[in-house]
């Protein structure tokens, strides 16, 4: 048994914090409450001045695994989870071959029960993610899929799109799209506007984000089906989600830190370590996702985690691939730029990063309570830290570097002790 001693402890649910002790018994809360140290637990963890929160849970993950793990790879992306406080990580798709087939799937959550966390996947919507022909939905529902989705690629066909949020909603499950059009887009990655002007490069303005976001609203709308709009990144794409909201629908939007914590000007800074899709944009942008936040339109806060190998990422602005790895800078952007600047809580926070995310794919887990299971992190909120030495593969991370505050001390996945920096 494990005694985490004098913590804040989060609950999700309610939204409210306390000082107490939480008690662990095998891989699942035993207790929480005050208890004293007789010396008879196996461990005791001291958690004073610390947040004990639900372990985290990120929804938007690439670990490139199969065929493209000189990136990443499901062992390496899930110890950068385990350091970054997370405890249940959903992959994307788009890995070599994509994830299609059933025997694919197998292929990733084989490996991800090997990682001491919980590593699950989504399967794609289409075949091949081309965009052509639906995958067969039932089957990679029954081999394990959390979910669907092309993300990295738009679904442009608005027909194929309908049939398969019907399937999922039959199905009760959640499609998650990437909505970006390309016939806006001149540039990928960055955003249309005064820093590419500088570059002298067309860019990708909003419209491509808000025009598919607007269209897919409505889709979802229609088919009752359970849609996550990914890393939205433009203030008029969350107007169209929260009018959708208003009207019934079942839509869902996450956030990335880069999103909220950046601006397009990072680009001048950064270079290729700020280009991703979609890309950075205005402050105005971004201050509006900062509100969303706030009055709770943008339920979950994702990384995108994208890493790529530094010789990709040092080729020239418009040829370098997009994305950043995010897992180990997640949980300290948010708390140094959200709680610490007053947007939120530290119990919204956690919801965001965990009892929502979990909700969206109807996981048991994201809250603490007596017999729940026994995923946590342990954090301190006030303890400054330098954002590198990264346990990930790929050091991709326009955040290496940084001055953040709130160290994670300890991940605790199913009750062993994943991660500890202590």
């Amino acid at each position: 048994m494990i005694l985490i001693r004098g913590g804040r402890v989060i609950d999700t649910e309610k939204k409210e914090e306390r000082e107490a002790d939480v008690i662990i018994e095998g891989n699942r809360i035993a207790g929480i409450g005050h208890y004293e140290d007789d010396g008879t637990w196996e461990k005791v963890i001291n958690a004073e001045g610390c947040v004990v929160a639900p372990g985290l849970v990120d929804v938007h993950v690439h670990f490139r695994d199969p065929g493209l793990t000189y990136k990443e790879d499901i062992r390496t992306g899930a110890a950068a989870a385990a350091a970054g406080g997370f405890t249940t990580v959903v992959c994307m798709a788009n890995t070599k071959p994509v994830i299609d087939s059933t025997e694919t799937l197998e292929y990733v959550l084989d490996k991800g029960r090997q990682t001491g966390i919980h590593v699950l996947s989504c399967a794609a919507v289409s075949v091949g993610m081309k965009g052509q022909e639906l995958v067969d939905m039932e089957a990679l529902k029954k081999a394990g899929a959390c979910g669907f989705t092309d993300d990295g690629i738009p679904l442009m066909n608005g027909e194929l799109l309908r049939q398969a949020m019907e399937q999922a909603a039959r199905l009760d499950m959640p499609i998650s799209l990437h909505e970006e059009d390309p016939a806006f887009i001149g540039n990928n990655g960055i955003n249309r506007g005064e820093t590419s002007k500088k570059l002298g490069i067309y860019g990708s303005p909003a419209v491509a984000e808000d025009s598919l976001v607007a269209r897919d609203c409505m889709i979802a709308l229609h088919t009752k089906a359970r849609v996550n709009i990914q890393h939205i990144s433009s203030a008029k794409a969350l107007e169209a989600v929260r009018l959708a909201k208003k009207m019934g629908a079942k839509v869902t939007v996450e956030v990335t830190p880069h999103h909220f914590a950046l601006t397009e000007e990072a680009v001048l800074t950064y270079g290729t370590l700020a280009k991703m899709n979609p890309p950075l944009r205005t402050e105005a942008d971004r201050q509006a996702l900062v509100k969303g936040l706030s009055d709770g339109t943008i339920d979950i806060i994702a990384t995108d985690h994208a890493p790529h190998s530094r010789e990709e990422k040092e080729k020239p602005l418009t040829e370098a691939p997009s994305g950043i790895i995010g897992l180990e800078t997640a949980l300290a952007l948010a708390v140094t730029k959200l709680v610490d600047e007053g947007h939120l809580t530290m119990a919204e926070l956690m919801a965001k990063m965990s009892l929502n995310p979990a909700r969206l794919y109807g996981l048991e887990c994201g809250y603490l309570a007596k017999g729940a299971p026994a995923d946590l992190v342990i954090f301190d909120p006030n303890e400054p830290f330098t954002a590198g030495n990264f346990r990930s593969k790929a050091d991709n991370s326009p955040f290496a570097g940084w001055q953040l505050r709130g160290r994670v001390h300890y991940t605790i996945c199913e009750g062993a002790v994943v991660y500890s920096c202590l």
